[in-house]
């Protein structure tokens, strides 16, 4: 009998006691191992082990499947109190933490599964943190929104989402971004986060963004004061304000600078990277106006 088979290499396994305590064992220290206990003889079990191959096709090696012919390796079965085929266990970290008996349909099969299993953004988690931990926050974000998104706004990749925005001077997100966690789950993480965000708030606030500020209030049809306010909020992260002012120059005169602000907020969208909602935003806006 050949110790893998042939269909997954790295993921399906027949056992045997010269391998099982490698499988069944040290393996399920690492990834959860399914372990499926069948004989020739059984009916029920030609109907589900076809159905977990396809699974641990599916999953690619996120669980092993271990295979044990009970008939031939009674002493494993013995061992793991088998008394009846098919039986089907989960075993982590070395000890059975669920499983049934008998043949049971797909759906119930995903669900055992999914308890222990890593979610798909957990994996954009954790490559969002190896990006961060090289300081690329800019390319962490897309993979911390979908995972954000994804969870159902779990709160953890939401405050790693936030802090990934304030690394990036989108204070705007950030405060939007913080401002939607429940009161419930207001921790002393995410009062970090929002003190953060206010000390970003009140550095970026130049000399130059007042004074250009105090100009425009003053005469509101200075356009040229407003697109120069536009960039200052653009190099401080405040994207929002920064978009906002140049679409409504662009309200008031479409070829204003001979087309430098349309570029200007183009580039802007631009810069803030595919998928995100500000930039989808004033993409729609600005599209709308223009055409």
């Amino acid at each position: 009998m050949m110790d893998q088979a042939s269909s997954g290499a790295d993921y399906i396994v027949d056992i045997n006691e010269t391998n099982a305590q490698q499988y069944l064992i040290e393996e399920s220290n690492s990834r959860p191992v399914v372990v499926d206990f069948w004989a020739e003889w059984c009916e029920p079990c030609k109907t589900l082990m076809p159905l977990l191959e396809k699974l641990a096709d599916e999953y690619q090696g996120q669980f092993l499947l271990a295979k044990v012919n009970a008939d031939e390796q009674q002493m494993i079965a013995q061992q793991l109190g088998v008394r009846s085929l098919p039986t089907v266990m989960v075993i982590k970290d070395g000890q059975p933490v669920d499983g049934f008996v008998g043949a049971q349909p797909e759906s119930q099969v995903r669900e055992i599964l999914d308890k222990y299993l890593p979610k798909p953004w957990d994996g954009l988690l954790d490559q969002a943190r190896e990006l961060l931990a090289a300081g690329n926050a800019g390319e962490a974000l897309p993979l911390l929104r979908q995972a954000r998104e994804d969870s159902g706004q779990r709160h953890d990749i939401t405050l790693a989402y936030a802090a990934a925005l304030l690394e990036c001077n989108r204070l705007d997100e950030a405060e939007k971004v913080l401002g939607e966690v429940r009161m419930a789950d207001q921790d002393s993480d995410w009062e970090q986060l929002v003190a953060q965000c206010k000390l970003k708030r009140e550095a970026a606030k130049s000399p130059e963004i007042e004074a250009l500020e105090q100009q425009v209030n003053t005469n509101p049809d200075d356009l040229d004061a407003l697109q120069q306010l536009a960039i200052q909020y653009n190099n401080a992260g405040m994207h929002a304000e920064a978009l906002a002012a140049l679409y409504s120059i662009l309200q008031m005169d479409k070829e204003h600078d001979d087309g430098g602000t349309r570029k200007a907020m183009l580039d802007m969208i631009a810069s803030l990277g595919k998928g995100d909602p500000l930039a989808a935003e004033y993409q729609r806006k600005l599209f709308g106006l223009m055409y």
